[in-house]
């Protein structure tokens, strides 16, 4: 295997009609990597290609859309809230329609934030890993508790399960996912073969289990989607209003899977190359070996009818993982704005 410790040119490259399902659809893609501590912005140029705008942010994890157009993100030991600041007719650069600025940032200190979403007072909601629980902001403290596991016992700074997805049903946590239901710190490492869970949250009761490190629960169309990232699979988890949900594999696609968005009738994946120091032994070596593949990073776009790639777009080099894949309806390119850039400091905005 190759030393990815060492640095290697990133190159990029997509399928010849990526661009064309972006602008028939109306949106563009956010995806962000911890690893490269980059927030990506997939859109078109007016010239009818593919642009990517990258802006730095210290270990950016969760994205998400807002329905008043905002952005939230999780990154470092922040929960930014990202304002576009262009009115409908204005562009930066004769090109970005949206820039999407901080306006309200939380510091919350290092909490390993994972899935983010807005309450209905548009307070942040997000998955706070470290203490496994989810969590929204709070004036004086670093966060405050929301909601936990039944299996976990205390609120402390142990990574137990590691918690991580959350799917909201508006403006309400609907939906969880963890590694395992482990109670001892780092005890989901021993699960993560088929230790996984999904958990209702307002029954606060384990709704399907047997996954492997599950990830990015989202609800569409009536339907619970789940990442079975240990298999590499995307699926939905059918008869979840018994309390008894089975996941039922939908694609397999080439690599560990994790960040999932919804536009029309397809599904945005996300795609990493597994760190096999950590994830080895997982079914989805197993997978890969049966279809004579190699894993990527990167991003595929499934045709929901046909479970079939419809159009992709992969990131080779030196960026191995992805974390968040979010789609931003209405925007044709997107830019986003670094919190402690030079830049921001320039950009003044009034109402």
């Amino acid at each position: 295997m190759a030393d990815e410790s060492k640095p290697s040119e990133v190159t990029y490259s997509q399928s010849g009609g990526l661009v064309a399902l972006l602008a028939r659809l109306n949106i563009s893609v956010a995806l962000t990597s911890y690893q490269s501590g980059l927030l990506y912005m997939l859109g078109r140029n007016p010239k009818g290609g593919l642009h990517l705008h990258q802006c730095g942010m210290p270990k950016p994890m969760g994205v998400k859309h807002e329905a008043d157009g905002s952005l939230t993100l999780a990154c470092g030991y922040q929960i930014l809230r990202m304002e576009n600041v262009l009115k409908p007719d204005q562009r930066v650069n004769q090109l970005f329609d949206r820039c999407y600025v901080p306006r309200t940032v939380h510091v919350t200190g290092s909490l390993d934030a994972h899935d983010v979403g807005l309450d209905g007072a548009g307070n942040p909601i997000f998955v706070n890993t470290r203490y496994n629980c989810l969590a929204t902001v709070d004036p004086k403290h670093s966060f405050r508790e929301i909601w936990r596991p039944s299996f976990i016992t205390d609120l402390v700074q142990e990574d137990r399960c590691h918690l991580n997805g959350l799917a909201m049903n508006g403006n309400e946590p609907a939906y969880v996912t963890a590694v395992s239901r482990s109670n001892t710190i780092d005890g989901w490492r021993d699960r993560r073969s088929d230790g996984g869970v999904v958990i209702d949250v307002k029954k606060n009761v384990v709704v399907c289990e047997g996954l492997s490190m599950p990830h990015s629960p989202r609800l569409h169309n009536g339907k619970l989607w789940v990442l079975n990232s240990g298999t590499g699979e995307l699926g939905t988890v059918e008869g979840v209003e018994t309390g008894r949900g089975r996941f039922v594999p939908h694609t397999f696609l080439p690599g560990f899977t994790r960040g999932l968005a919804f536009a029309g009738n397809f599904a945005f994946v996300g795609l990493s190359r597994p760190r096999y120091k950590r994830f080895e032994g997982l079914d989805l070596d197993r997978r890969l070996k049966e279809t004579d593949s190699e894993p990527w990073t990167g991003m595929q776009v499934i045709d929901l009818n046909s479970g079939r790639c419809a159009e992709w777009f992969r990131i080779d080099g030196s960026v191995a993982e992805l974390y968040d894949v979010e789609v931003v309806p209405g925007a044709a390119c997107p830019m986003t704005v670094n919190p402690t850039s030079s830049e921001i400091a320039q950009l003044i905005t009034h109402a």
